[in-house]
């Protein structure tokens, strides 16, 4: 049994349909993981993802760490139950008016007390040796900032077989590509970094995404983007980003756009256009 498999149990229902036993027990292991002195803060964003994010929840109360920590959240001007969500979990959250990932992520960076902050995303769940493995590549020196890979769980339309070979090929390329391109490597639901760093710097609130990938460049003038391949640390996460019908499909879209402009990723950079249809009117 994958670890995560029991979190699917409540992935995608209702919050009406999750078992009362898990919300109170994942409450109960959650208020004893705050610190009221935090060296981490994990704080998750979320936008309508009511259905999602008690899995999501469920899986950071069981996180294994020696460090302490903070969760929190921030709900981003949700229409669905995700307030609720937040408030039956007992997780401190806060409300972000302004629509963005970035306006979520500053709102989350401005109230966190951590020297280390983790972006995390409300349809994701992460293991329970996490935090600490992403915190062994985080405190070397000369490092301001970690990403890790990430899975999808199979389903009816994504086989597990067909997800390793897919997730093995861009993985493959994302290993090439980090050695000088590293910020385009990073997403948020897998990224971490020195929060004092980071409030020295712009977090982009004006795109719809790359938020994560904008910071990360600009986290470079500090220190390396670092990356953790242990499996053990590896997400998993749903389809929103792989919706274009099946695997092959979306593996083609994929290498179309990657082969434009491949010779990109063999010199390094300080500078990326925005696209007209990636900021926020």
């Amino acid at each position: 049994m994958a670890w995560y498999e029991k979190y699917l149990s409540v992935y995608g229902k209702p919050f009406q349909e999750v078992p009362r036993q898990v919300v109170d027990e994942a409450r109960e292991r959650l208020a004893a993981l705050q610190s009221s002195e935090p060296l981490i803060s994990v704080v998750m964003i979320a936008y309508n993802e009511a259905r999602r994010l008690s899995a999501c929840l469920w899986s950071l109360s069981e996180l294994q760490t020696k460090y302490p920590i903070e969760i929190l959240g921030v709900n981003n001007n949700s229409k669905d139950e995700t307030e609720q969500v937040y408030q039956a979990f007992g997780i401190p959250y806060y409300n972000e008016t302004k629509q963005s990932p970035g306006f979520a992520r500053q709102c989350g960076l401005q109230h966190a007390r951590g020297k280390y902050h983790f972006f995390i995303d409300a349809d994701t769940c992460y293991p329970p040796q996490y935090v600490d493995l992403m915190m062994k590549k985080l405190t070397q020196p000369d490092v301001s900032c970690v990403g890790t890979l990430w899975s999808f769980y199979p389903d009816e339309q994504h086989s597990a077989f067909g997800l390793f070979c897919f997730e093995t090929i861009r993985d493959t390329f994302l290993w090439i590509q980090h050695f000088k391109r590293p910020e385009l490597c990073i997403r948020g639901m897998t990224f971490a970094f020195r929060a004092d760093y980071a409030r020295q710097v712009e977090l982009r609130t004006d795109i719809r995404r790359g938020e994560d990938g904008s910071l990360a460049l600009e986290l470079k003038r500090f220190g390396k983007i670092a990356f953790l391949y242990d499996r053990k640390a590896r997400p998993v996460t749903g389809y929103g980003t792989l919706n274009e019908g099946s695997l092959l499909q979306s593996l083609w879209n994929r290498a179309k756009f990657q082969l434009r402009g491949i010779g990109r990723i063999f010199y390094k950079t300080d500078h990326y256009e925005d696209s007209e249809e990636n900021l926020v009117k």
